[in-house]
């Protein structure tokens, strides 16, 4: 009798507390739809602004001026093409001779250090 206590003690309320906990979720996610009055967000002026990349980037990205945003999904594109995402770890960026100097000559980048070292080479 104490074993079948115990399985039922692991569930956590069961079936119900499931149900409840599914249409509480429900509940949020309707609420911050209605707070938001579905406008489409408008991207802050900074993003936005063009910024004119430096040699080591443009030989990536392109030489004409571009908002950080356009510049981001150049480079994506360009690690994309080149198959540079590392296979196992898909956080990593392989950089090749272009992208080391972009990346203060380190062959090996996370993606969120990523941007972080792209931001030195825009003005």
């Amino acid at each position: 009798m104490a074993a079948k206590k115990g399985k039922k003690g692991a569930k956590r309320g069961g079936k119900k507390a499931a149900k409840k906990g599914a249409k509480k979720g429900a509940r949020k996610s309707a609420k911050r739809a209605a707070k938001r009055g579905g406008a489409k967000r408008t991207p802050n002026a900074a993003f936005m602004r063009p910024m004119q990349p430096d040699a080591a980037l443009a030989a990536v990205v392109g030489s004409g001026a571009m908002p950080r945003t356009e510049i981001t999904k150049k480079l994506w594109q360009y690690i994309k093409r080149k198959g540079l995402q590392d296979a196992k770890e898909r956080r990593m960026i392989n950089a090749d001779d272009a992208l080391k100097a972009v990346f203060g000559g380190k062959g090996k980048v996370s993606m969120f250090e990523m941007t972080k070292l792209v931001n030195k080479h825009i003005k």
